[in-house]
Order: structure tokens, then C-alpha cells, then sequence
């Protein structure tokens, strides 16, 4: 065998041998799944945030989510009954605030209002707010596209 074939044989070993490594590594099975500790993120959940950060204000803005912009607004003791939305604003884009004494999403930047199921009630908008599912799974809070 020439040195040259011997070089070759090598280098195919090589790249055989790292084969299974790189398809592992490119795989759809996230490693966001593995690390979360549950199979939230496996059945279309996203993390957003944790517990600790959406009781601190009651709500919890996660600008760059997996998914976009959510806005989670809730409490832990209230599980049941968390608001998920994408909190730019259908008009002009601007981030809208919750508003908890009127139960509404209001943008600041043109006073328009949104009721808690994302829908438009008082104009310049007039689509409503993207809305998810959310839901508080050991000790994080986990968002899904409706």
C-alpha cells in the first residue's frame, strides 16, 4: 500500500467515524428539550420565562422568544387564567402595556385598546393581537401558537 492510498484510508476512517457525531448534532431533537427537564418544549412550548420573573410585576415581557414577542400577564396563583399575547401592536408595531384596573392591552402610541383575548376595541387598530396558549410547568413559564 503507497503511502498516499494509506492517507487516504485514514481520512475516510475518520470521516466515517464523526459521521453519526454530526447527524446527532443536526438532528430536529433540540437540546431546549433535553435541558427543560420536561416535555413541554417537545410538544410545541415555549420557554418564555420563569415563575419568579412573571410574579415579580405580573406580567412577563420575553421580547426574544423562540416564537417572537410575548407578553405573559398573570401569576403563578392564578395559573389558569394567564394572558399570552405578541405585544406589538397591530396599527403601527409599537409595544403595547397591560393595563390590569381595565383588564386591556393599551398602546402607547396611539391609544388603541385590546381586550384580554387580544381582540381590537377602540381603533386606529383594527386586527387584533397575536394570542398564545400559556401555561407555568416546573417553575417556568412555557407559551403555545393557538
Amino acid at each position: 500500500m503507497k503511502r498516499r492510498e494509506f492517507i487516504n484510508w485514514v481520512g475516510l476512517g475518520c470521516l466515517a467515524s464523526s459521521l453519526p457525531i454530526a447527524l446527532a448534532a443536526c438532528s430536529p431533537e433540540s437540546s431546549t428539550s433535553a435541558n427543560s427537564g420536561s416535555n413541554a418544549a417537545t410538544k410545541g412550548w415555549q420557554k418564555v420565562g420563569t415563575v419568579a420573573q412573571l410574579d415579580k410585576t405580573g406580567q412577563l415581557l420575553a421580547e426574544n422568544s423562540p416564537i417572537g414577542a410575548v407578553l405573559v400577564v398573570g401569576t403563578s396563583k392564578a395559573a389558569k387564567n394567564l394572558i399570552a399575547v405578541n405585544p406589538t401592536c397591530t396599527h403601527e408595531g409599537c409595544t403595547v402595556a397591560w393595563k390590569a384596573k381595565q383588564s386591556k392591552f393599551v398602546c402607547p402610541c396611539h391609544s388603541a385598546e385590546f381586550a384580554r383575548d387580544g381582540k381590537a376595541q377602540q381603533r386606529p387598530a383594527k386586527k387584533p393581537l397575536k394570542t398564545y396558549q400559556a401555561k407555568i410547568e416546573a417553575g417556568s413559564v412555557f407559551v403555545k401558537t393557538v
